[in-house]
């Protein structure tokens, strides 16, 4: 089985010294997006492009597909 991992997105706010709330500043993301984000959940694409926009990545930077055994 397959599934959405955001792993890379929190490395990449850790990186860049940000929290969960300052991406929500900057992207302008619901507070219930970043939860879903956290939790691994189904977000719209619309989300992940401003995420992306916000932080200035591809949306390879911030997501990945794994292998769930």
């Amino acid at each position: 089985m397959l599934r959405i991992s955001y792993n890379k997105l929190w490395k990449m706010l850790i990186d860049k010294n940000m929290n969960k709330q300052d991406l929500k500043k900057i992207s302008g993301v619901s507070s219930a997006s970043i939860a879903k984000l956290g939790k691994g959940e189904n977000i719209t694409t619309d989300v992940l492009l401003r995420i992306c926009t916000a932080l200035d990545c591809d949306i390879s930077d911030i997501m990945e597909i794994i292998r769930v055994k």
